[in-house]
C-alpha cells in the first residue's frame, strides 16, 4: 500500500513516515500543498493524510482540488485544531477521516487500515446529473448555473434520487429514506413531491430527469434529463 503524507513539520512527517514504513507502508512525503496536489495527481496513492495548516496551499483547498479532479482517493485530515468547524469543513470539502493532533499513532493506523477497506470509490461532494447539481452542505440545488429554490422535502427526495441515480427507486424505498420507516400517511406523498420536483427542476428548463418507471417507481436519468 503506498501513502503520501502531506505535513509542513519536519519531525512529525518523519515520524510518519517511519511508522507506516515499518508497518510495510511505501511512504512519499511532501512539505506543502502545492507539491501535495502535484504529487496526488501524479501518482497512484491508495492513502493521503493530509495536514490542513500548510504553506502554499491549506489542506481544504488541496483537497477539494483532488475531488473536483475526481481523484478519490480516501484522505485523512491531519489538524492542529481542535474544533467541530474545522473537522465539518475538512470533512465537507470531501475528506474521509480526521484526526486532531497530537494523535496516538496506533489510532491513526487505525484509521488508516478502515480507509484502505473502503477503497477509492467515488463519492463527490456535489451531486451531479448533467447540469443539475446539488450540493448536500450548503443545501443548495443549481440547474444550468441558475439557483433554484427547494423546500426541505423537496431537497431530500431530490439528494435520494440523485444519490441513487440510474436506478429504480420505489415509493416505499424513498418514504424509508425520505421519511420515517414508521410513516403511516399517504404513500401518493411520495407522487406529489415528485410532481413539484418536475415543476422545480425540470419543466422550466424542458428537461424530464425525474421520470416515473412504471409499476416501480421513480427514477433519475444519470444525465440529468
Amino acid at each position: 500500500m503506498r501513502v503520501l503524507v502531506v505535513e509542513d513539520e519536519p519531525r512529525l512527517a518523519e515520524g510518519l513516515r517511519r511508522g507506516l514504513v515499518a508497518e510495510g507502508f511505501a511512504v512519499d512525503v511532501v512539505h506543502d500543498g502545492v507539491d501535495g496536489l502535484w504529487m496526488a495527481r501524479e501518482e497512484n496513492y491508495d492513502v493521503i493524510l493530509l495536514d490542513i495548516m500548510l504553506p502554499g496551499m491549506n489542506g481544504y483547498k488541496v483537497c477539494q482540488a483532488l475531488r473536483e479532479d475526481k481523484i478519490w482517493t480516501p484522505i485523512l485530515m491531519l489538524t492542529a485544531k481542535d474544533g467541530t468547524w474545522d473537522e465539518i469543513e475538512a470533512l465537507d470539502t470531501g475528506a474521509d477521516d480526521y484526526v486532531t493532533k497530537p494523535f496516538s499513532f496506533q489510532l491513526l493506523l487505525a484509521r488508516v487500515r478502515a480507509l484502505l477497506r473502503r477503497g477509492a470509490t467515488e463519492r463527490p461532494v456535489v451531486l451531479q446529473a448533467g447540469d443539475l447539481s446539488l450540493d448536500p452542505s450548503s443545501k443548495s440545488v443549481c440547474r444550468g448555473g441558475q439557483d433554484l429554490a427547494l423546500t426541505a422535502r423537496e431537497f431530500t427526495v431530490l439528494e435520494y434520487l440523485m444519490r441513487n441515480k440510474g436506478a429504480v427507486m420505489s415509493k416505499r424505498d424513498i418514504l424509508d429514506h425520505v421519511w420515517n420507516y414508521d410513516f403511516e400517511g399517504d404513500p401518493n406523498i411520495v407522487e406529489v413531491y415528485v410532481r413539484r420536483l418536475r415543476t422545480k427542476v425540470d419543466h422550466p428548463f424542458g428537461r424530464c430527469a425525474v421520470e416515473t418507471v412504471r409499476g416501480s417507481g421513480y427514477r433519475l436519468a444519470s444525465h440529468g434529463g
